[in-house]
């Protein structure tokens, strides 16, 4: 009898966990933007379309519009900087493997970084002019980037931080050879 009743509670319990579940508000993702006349570097002010390469837009939460980034570097420099809001709801770079001359990636190509693999000190160069971090949403698109333009590939979260906070933005040290297989 004990067997049976600790049985129909434990069902209960699951039950009962599994129903908290079901009326709980499912959390979305906000829809990345494109950048238009009014979107603005977060650090440098200056208009973000204007500037060619990959860029980067962080949500915070109870915010609707997004911080921009003129740089993908200076996105993820956003979420290791001490002082800066730790209220990310998403961060989306756009997907350089999604692009017609390897510089500049078509509208819609966002991917979230948490998904993205980043290709850290190649040759390329950002929208302001510094040595850039490279977005994929494709591992295999950023491995071809690689062959071409040297650099280390490393997924969100994984590229040290002198990496990104360095001197030249810490890329001309990076290793050239994949960090992650």
């Amino acid at each position: 009898m004990k067997s049976v009743r600790a049985t129909l509670l434990a069902l209960t319990a699951l039950l009962g966990l599994a129903a908290c579940g079901e009326g709980a508000q499912v959390s979305t993702l906000p829809t990345p933007r494109e950048p238009g006349p009014d979107s603005v570097g977060y650090f440098c002010g200056m208009a973000v379309a204007e500037h060619p390469g990959p860029k980067g837009q962080v949500f915070l939460r109870g915010q609707s519009e997004p911080l921009w980034f003129t740089s993908v570097r200076d996105a993820l420099a956003f979420t290791i900087l001490p002082g800066e809001p730790r209220t990310v709801v998403a961060l989306y770079v756009s997907d350089m493997g999604r692009s017609t001359d390897g510089r500049e990636p078509l509208s819609g190509a966002w991917v979230l970084a948490h998904d993205a693999v980043f290709v850290v000190g190649s040759t390329a160069v950002g929208g302001m002019g510094a040595r850039e971090v490279v977005p994929f949403a494709d591992r295999a698109a950023a491995e071809r980037f690689r062959v071409v333009h040297g650099g280390a590939i490393y997924r969100f979260g994984e590229v040290p931080e002198n990496l990104i906070l360095g001197a030249d933005g810490g890329l001309a040290s990076a290793p050239t050879a994949p960090a992650h297989q």
